[in-house]
C-alpha cells in the first residue's frame, strides 16, 4: 500500500494552499511556509497556467489532501463515474467517507495520516468487527469505535476536547465519553470544508 512520503510544507507550497497535512493543533495548521511554489524556479513561475496545468494540480491537491495515490484515485473516479448523479460530487463523498477520513473528521485523530495509521494498527471498529483497511466505505448508521486502552483513550478525549469544533457534525454524531462516532447521512458536497474545483478534475480524466 503505497503513502505519500516528503516534506508536508512542500506539498502544500505547491498546490498553494494548506492541505491540512499538519495536527489542527499546530502553528503550521492553515498556513504554508511560503507564497511561491517550491525548486529553485519557485519563485520565478510566471505566465498563466495551461487548462491542463488547472486540472492537475486540482487533482494532485485532492490526492494529497486524502493521502492516496493515483491509481487509488483515479478507481474513485471511475466508481463515482458509474454512480448516478454529478461524478464530481459523488468523487468528494467517496474520499469523505473513507474509514480514515471518518475517524480525522470525527475529532479522534489530528491529521488523515494518524488517523490512518490508527486505523491500520487495529484502533478501530466498525459497527463491532475491527477493520483495518483504511479505505474502507463507511455508510449511513455505521458505527465507528476507537479501540483503544483507557489511557490511549485519554488522550484522544482530551485531543476532542480541544478540536471538537472542527468536526464534521452535520453527518457525524459524537459520543467523546465512549469514542464512538455514528455516520447520520452520507456527505454531501456543501460538507467539504476545503476549496476544491472538482470539475476540473472529472475534465482531466475524461481527456
Amino acid at each position: 500500500m503505497g503513502r505519500l512520503l516528503g516534506p508536508k510544507d512542500r506539498l502544500s507550497r505547491r498546490e498553494g494552499m494548506d492541505l491540512f497535512l499538519h495536527s489542527v493543533l499546530s502553528k503550521r495548521s492553515g498556513t504554508i511556509a511560503r507564497d511561491f511554489p517550491p525548486g529553485q524556479h519557485g519563485q520565478n513561475t510566471k505566465g498563466k497556467m495551461s487548462n491542463y496545468g488547472l486540472q492537475l494540480r486540482e487533482k494532485q491537491k485532492v490526492k494529497r489532501i486524502y493521502g492516496v495515490m493515483e491509481r487509488q484515485f483515479r478507481n474513485y473516479f471511475e466508481r463515482a463515474s458509474k454512480i448516478k448523479g454529478v461524478t464530481g460530487a459523488q468523487l468528494l463523498s467517496m474520499l469523505e467517507r473513507r474509514l480514515d477520513n471518518v475517524v480525522y473528521r470525527s475529532g479522534f485523530a489530528v491529521t488523515r495520516a494518524q488517523a490512518r495509521q490508527m486505523v491500520s494498527h487495529g484502533a478501530v471498529a466498525v459497527n463491532g468487527r475491527k477493520v483495518t483497511i483504511p479505505s474502507y466505505q463507511i455508510e449511513t448508521e455505521d458505527i465507528v469505535k476507537m479501540r483503544v486502552k483507557a489511557d490511549r483513550a485519554k488522550v484522544i478525549q482530551d485531543t476532542y476536547t480541544q478540536i471538537k469544533d472542527t468536526t464534521a457534525k452535520d453527518w457525524i454524531q459524537v459520543n467523546d465519553k465512549d469514542l464512538t462516532a455514528v455516520v447520520k447521512r452520507l456527505p454531501e458536497r456543501a460538507d467539504i470544508n476545503f476549496p476544491v474545483e472538482e470539475q476540473l478534475i472529472v475534465e482531466l480524466y475524461s481527456k
